[in-house]
């Protein structure tokens, strides 16, 4: 039995613009600035004027995001004082370890694209592996190290998309620095202080298993400041698609890399001489952690994007 060709991606783009065209009035059609919203992070849409949610379920193309603290919508909004400018946030992102394809995963952006987003805000949520960046801080992204682009996980894998794009995409200006330099200029509009923005480079790993002790330490070692599940496939696209990106890494947790590891060899000797050791509990991360950190420091994040928005100038 022959079975009929997968439909194209722009087949599958083009019936997605068609559903959000009968649902979203005109001021909302042609968003100019497009927003990810990462772990515990999708209250990011919750100031947004004339707000209309259009949810995965009802888009062709859409996955469903199953992590706790992702919602599963596309929320269409006003942002900034006057008429506002029009925005698209993902509520809920989607991941190559809920077993989603890396072009489920950056579908949205591709969508994006098409309506007109011309600057693109990435937020998530992170893994320290700098001990001068502690819990809460916001990184402003400058580069990435991306073990799964280099080893086979790269989505730009197979057929162009389209013949005008390039074959072998230069990635070393994916973060934009007009939009960067806008994150700290609106950081200091709101007051925040110094401490609370820093830059660095994000590492995606695959996931969906924390970093052990030696694979923190590599990664470390190898340049990085910060470590996440997402965010890179989503970068590239935007790249590929001619956004301008701009990542906000919002440190929730310390990678566990101990300076010397537990040793049972000696705690055995100890015992046999009679003189046990204490032993320190040992250090692990919860995804609760992250949700809880990703709470606390919503409406920071909130406000500075909302502030960044405004600052972008008018197309």
């Amino acid at each position: 039995m022959s079975h009929p060709p997968p439909e194209s991606p722009l087949s599958l783009i083009a019936s997605t613009l068609d559903v959000l065209a009968t649902i979203l009035p005109s001021h909302l059609l042609k968003p100019q600035v497009g927003i990810v919203c990462g772990s515990g992070l999708s209250t990011l849409a919750s100031t947004f004027r004339d707000k209309v949610e259009v949810p995965y379920s009802s888009l062709r193309g859409f996955g469903s995001s199953t992590v706790p603290g992702h919602k599963s919508a596309l929320a269409f909004g006003l942002v900034g004082p006057g008429k506002g400018v029009p925005v698209v946030a993902m509520l809920g992102r989607f991941h190559a370890y809920e077993g989603h394809a890396l072009s489920t995963v950056v579908y949205p952006i591709r969508v994006m694209a098409r309506l007109g987003v011309k600057n693109l805000i990435v937020t998530n949520a992170a893994g320290s592996l700098n001990p001068e960046l502690p819990v809460g801080t916001i990184v402003v992204i400058q580069d990435h190290l991306a073990l799964p682009n280099l080893t086979g996980l790269n989505p730009l894998l197979g057929p162009l998309l389209s013949p005008s794009y390039p074959r072998f995409l230069p990635i070393s200006s994916a973060y934009s620095p007009s939009l960067r330099r806008l994150a700290f200029i609106a950081s200091h509009h709101l007051s925040l202080p110094p401490s609370a923005l820093s830059e660095g480079i994000y590492a995606w790993v695959s996931g969906p298993t924390y970093e052990s002790p030696a694979e923190g330490r590599f990664l470390r070692n190898a340049g990085a400041s910060v470590v996440g599940m997402s965010t890179v496939p989503e970068v590239c696209v935007a790249k590929e698609e001619g956004m301008e990106v701009m990542v906000l890494s919002l440190v929730t947790n310390f990678v566990v890399i101990p300076e010397k590891y537990r040793s049972i060899k000696e705690e055995v000797q100890a015992e046999l001489d009679g003189k046990p050791l204490h032993i320190a509990e040992a250090e692990s991360v919860s995804h609760e952690e992250v949700l809880a950190i990703g709470k606390e420091k919503g409406e920071v994040m909130t406000r500075l994007v909302e502030k960044i928005i405004e600052l972008i100038p008018s197309p």
